[in-house]
């Protein structure tokens, strides 16, 4: 007869990255559930609905944690829900590793190459993405008084030899005066594509909502293509240069498409195409 670990390990093996979440949600108090949810229904589609709790490295973890952004207001916010959902997965031994050593966001190199566009380079944006990008400079611009203000108050403690807050203040300044610096970049060089022209429910194309079925678990998602610069993953936002976004562009419903992403290769079908 299987002894009690014996049994649960059984279980946990069979466990789901969509079932761990649930489990977690019941242990969060109801009236900070509504946010923590929300940030765990971001990772859980990230992964797929049905991908086994087991399978999920490190390594996707970080590419994960990537996706947040350095400079989001609420950064520290979904970092620290994340930590905590993946620390309760490794005390309930879903997990032989805590994951949650890998939730955290790498520094820029000052060697490597900025994300930002090159002077006079054409930007292609649609209408809405465009708009987007506008709401959120003016977001950032509005939060420099608040951050200053955060800033001048971490550097009343005159330790700063072991200032954390300190330095991740500093840090977070740097990175919301550098996405300042892009977006008026980009809004600057952007080029409003007409999408409306182009769209159709036949192919694929620049401003496309497609409906895709994964071949290898059958659930559904829904994407809609975008530029780089327009990305926003928990809204199903993806670019035309993302490994789904480039398997996806010209092709039709009914066809199938393989992609290779930072959490395994996937098979897709395309179900349909709203123009």
């Amino acid at each position: 007869m299987a002894t009690d670990e014996q049994q649960s390990a059984v279980e946990n093996a069979g466990l789901s990255l969509t079932g761990a979440v649930n489990l977690y949600l019941a242990s969060v108090p109801i009236a900070k559930r509504q946010d923590v949810q929300a940030e765990l229904m971001r990772l859980v589609r990230w992964f797929g609905d049905d991908r086994p709790l087991r399978s999920v490295t490190g390594h996707h973890v970080d590419s994960y944690t990537q996706t947040i952004g350095l400079a989001a207001p609420d950064t520290p916010v979904r970092l620290e829900i994340l930590r905590s959902f993946f620390g309760f997965a490794k005390r309930k031994k879903w997990l032989e590793e805590n994951m949650a050593t890998h939730v955290r966001l790498r520094k820029t190199s000052r060697n490597e190459k900025s994300s930002a566009p090159l002077p006079d380079q054409e930007i292609k944006l649609t209408a809405e993405g465009h708009a987007n990008l506008q709401a959120e400079l003016g977001s950032l611009v509005d939060q420099r008084p608040s951050i200053a203000a955060e800033l001048q108050k971490a550097m009343a403690d005159k330790d700063f030899r072991e200032n954390a807050p300190l330095d991740a203040m500093r840090e977070h300044q740097a990175h919301t005066e550098a996405r300042i610096r892009e977006l008026e970049t980009i809004l600057k060089q952007a080029v409003i594509v007409d999408v409306l022209s182009n769209k159709s429910n036949e192919r694929a194309s620049l401003g496309s909502t497609v409906i895709l079925r994964n071949l290898n678990t059958g659930s559904s998602s829904r994407y809609t293509l975008v530029g780089p610069n327009e990305v926003n993953t928990a809204q199903g936002r993806i670019s035309v240069l993302s490994p789904v976004g480039k398997a996806l562009l010209e092709r039709s419903p009914g066809e199938e498409v393989e992609v290779q992403a930072p959490a395994g290769s996937m098979r897709f079908k395309i179900e349909a195409i709203e123009a």
